[in-house]
Order: structure tokens, then C-alpha cells, then sequence
């Protein structure tokens, strides 16, 4: 299962903020051919990064490292999956994935141990989640909020999306893979909205978010860390069990049973 808290896009045509993107504590770092480059700078970019590869020392950061490609129904996504030939990237970020038959070419295509994230922006996609999510290779789904909000006509990314927010992370559940990775917050310099929105998605189940800008990397992963009062807390539920079995017991007046000595469990693996 993937643990990367944080995905952070880098905009293809600028291969002078790969090397600082991969120098900050991203988890992933994506380096964007599609949202990030206009229509005619995406064969200069494309070129960049082939170049950049060649000229780099990357072993290090092969784990770290991610392609966007544009969508397959664009003339550019041929052209973009085969620089994943390189065999320097961890994996791909789909857009605008809602076809299964797509994910399973893509997949055919890839080496090694590479992985597909699918980007659930539109209505079709979320509502083809599950089935997305059992596609070879992919490791996890991730949320384009803003895209999915103007193709469904919602106005607004907070209670607006709630719902979609909670069936992303109840297929991906069903689906069998790690939890879904929660859209990006585009106001990028109030950092308190930032806390705002990586504390909601937390509680709504998602494990990661995409991130638009490296100051936004360190709130994040921060974010999704499980707390040091609930480090202790897990941490007393272990002691409680060792003492008292895994029956039910009370801990500070309140009952805890084998679901909460899950939880406990969960919360110290991810510590």
C-alpha cells in the first residue's frame, strides 16, 4: 500500500523546479504535462523532461517521481505515456479517468512496478470509483475537485462535495486499495485554510492530498501524521489490552473494544 501524505504537482515546462520539488519533503512529486502547460508548450515540455532525465542523477528519487500525462482522448497522450519507458518514474496520474478498458492499456504498457492513479474528475468517473479502482496497477484513486465541481455544476468545494468526498473513500475501500488521495487547496498561501481543509479530509477517511505549491507540503503531511495525543492514546489501549484481554474494558470512563484496539493499531503503524 502506498504511504505518501503528500503529491506535489511541478509544472512540465519547468524542469529548473524538479531537482527543488524532489529536495522538499513531498512524498510524490508529479511532474505535470496536462493542467500545468498550454496547448503549445506541451511538446517543448515533453522534450524537457526527457532531456532532464537523461541529464539527471535520479536513482534516488525513482520512488518519489510521477508523470501526469494529458487524457486519452487527446492527441498528446501517446507521446506522454512513453516517456514512462524510461523506467525513472514510480508511476502515472491519469485525468479525467473514467474508463476501465484505458486504465488496463495503460497498464499494459507499463514496467516493472510502476503504478496508475486515477484522477476521479468528472461525474462519469465517480460514479465508475469502484471499478476504476480494481483496474491493474492502480495503487490508490485521487480527487480532482475542481474539475469534478464544474462538470457536475456544484459552486463550492466544501460541504458542496461532501458527499463525493465520502463515496470516493467508501469504493476505494471496496475496491481494495489504500485511501483515496483528497484534492488540492487552491488558495495556496492562507495556511490556516490549508489546516482547515487536510483536517476535514482526514476525518473523511482520505490518507494523502495533492498539493499546487512546496509550502504547502510540510502542513500537509503533518496533517494526515496521526497526533501526539493520539500516538498516547494507542499507545494506552495496547497497555489496556495486555492488562485486561481484548474484551471490553474502560479507559478514562469510556468502553473500548476490539474495533478501538484497531484503531489503536492503525494509528501507531502509521506513527
Amino acid at each position: 500500500m502506498p504511504t505518501a501524505k503528500s503529491y506535489l504537482f511541478v509544472p512540465g515546462d519547468r524542469p529548473e523546479r524538479f531537482e527543488k520539488a524532489l529536495n522538499t519533503h513531498a512524498g510524490m512529486v508529479i511532474l505535470d504535462l496536462e493542467d500545468a502547460v498550454a496547448p503549445d508548450a506541451k511538446d517543448s515540455a515533453r522534450e524537457g523532461i526527457r532531456q532532464w532525465l537523461e541529464a539527471s542523477d535520479t536513482r534516488e528519487f525513482t520512488q518519489r517521481l510521477m508523470l501526469r500525462v494529458n487524457d486519452v482522448d487527446t492527441s498528446w497522450y501517446g507521446r506522454d505515456v512513453a516517456l514512462l519507458g524510461s523506467g525513472k518514474f514510480q508511476g502515472v496520474m491519469l485525468p479525467k479517468a473514467q474508463s476501465v478498458k484505458a486504465l488496463e492499456q495503460l497498464s499494459a504498457t507499463l514496467e516493472g512496478q510502476q503504478e496508475i492513479i486515477p484522477l476521479i474528475e468528472t461525474v462519469q468517473g465517480w460514479d465508475n470509483a469502484r471499478q476504476l479502482g480494481e483496474a491493474t496497477r492502480v495503487s490508490r484513486l485521487a480527487f480532482g475537485s475542481v474539475d469534478f465541481a464544474i462538470d457536475a455544476g456544484i459552486e463550492g468545494d466544501q460541504e458542496e462535495l461532501d458527499y463525493v468526498r465520502s463515496s470516493l473513500v467508501l469504493q476505494s475501500r471496496l475496491a481494495g486499495r489504500a485511501k483515496p488521495v483528497d484534492g488540492v487547496t487552491v488558495d495556496f498561501r492562507n495556511q490556516d485554510v490549508l489546516k482547515a481543509d487536510v483536517a476535514r479530509s482526514r476525518r473523511y477517511g482520505f490518507g494523502a492530498k495533492l498539493c499546487i505549491h512546496p509550502a504547502q507540503v510540510d502542513v500537509v503531511n503533518e496533517g494526515y501524521a496521526p497526533s501526539a495525543k493520539e500516538i498516547d492514546w494507542a499507545h494506552r489501549v495496547l497497555e489496556g489490552v495486555e492488562k485486561f484481554g481484548l474484551g471490553a474494558f474502560a479507559l478514562e470512563g469510556k468502553l473500548l473494544d476490539k474495533p478501538l484496539f484497531i484503531r489503536a493499531q492503525r494509528i501507531l503503524a502509521a506513527a
